[in-house]
């Protein structure tokens, strides 16, 4: 199981905030770069990067994006916001995977068309849900599609990769949500990452017991309840 460490960016500064809520954010650093080389020093498998300005519609970190790409080597996945073809593509050159949520549930013809030119080991689609149920844009809108029933059709699709988070965990270091966790990873041919709630390394261990592909580091690993060589010592 893959180590990730998180790195939400809103006005070029590290935050992470509560169920997604921008009115409840916590900043934790100003140097995107410097936490971005801190967790590549410290054992990490993989960066999840997440553009929230662009997410939410409020802006882009693109250039601070690219900034820490030059100064780093471990392999780096792109979200937020990534709703214009032409931006993905742009992107993809220079990262190692692009996420896509919204348009993967708004756009099924350009999703196609990206699948084809990129490949599904590029592709992460982001599978956003409160308790079963997706939900898209920035987590604001209910779509009331089922969690499993999307998967499975993204699979026919032809896509293997997602990244799972049940927005009521994210951000509360509660516990993930084993639940649906197991649900995703039973099905065949996913590499699932799990995302959200994981607040001590047991909740880490008890994320590997579902076998997911990785598991996403964020509040925990920034107030200092866990850490990267912690996570990846549990067998």
């Amino acid at each position: 199981m893959k180590i990730i460490p998180a790195i939400d960016l809103m006005d070029g500064q590290v935050v992470r905030l509560y169920k997604g809520d921008p009115k409840q954010k916590t900043v934790y650093s100003d140097d995107p770069i410097e936490i971005a080389k801190k967790w590549e020093v410290n054992g990490a498998d993989m960066l999840h990067i997440v553009d929230l300005d662009a997410t939410l519609g409020l802006g882009s970190n693109i250039p601070i994006i690219k900034k820490i790409l030059e100064h780093i080597t471990i392999p780096v996945e792109v979200a937020g916001g990534l709703r214009d073809e032409s931006l993905i593509l742009d992107l993809i050159k220079i990262c190692d995977r692009v996420v896509i949520g919204t348009l993967a549930f708004k756009d099924k013809k350009l999703l196609k068309k990206l699948l084809l030119s990129l490949g599904p080991e590029k592709i992460v689609i982001s599978v956003d849900h409160k308790d079963g149920e997706i939900v898209i844009h920035g987590w604001q809108d209910k779509t009331e599609i089922k969690l499993i029933d999307s998967i499975k059709e993204f699979l026919d699709m032809g896509f293997t990769e997602f990244l799972l988070t049940n927005i009521t965990r994210d951000g509360t270091m509660e516990g993930p949500d084993l639940v649906f966790l197991e649900q995703a990873c039973n099905l065949e041919k996913t590499n699932i990452i799990a995302s959200g709630g994981i607040s001590n390394v047991n909740d880490v261990k008890d994320v590997k017991e579902k076998n997911p592909y990785g598991v996403i580091l964020g509040k925990a690993l920034y107030e200092n309840k866990i850490t990267i060589e912690g996570a990846k010592k549990i067998k």
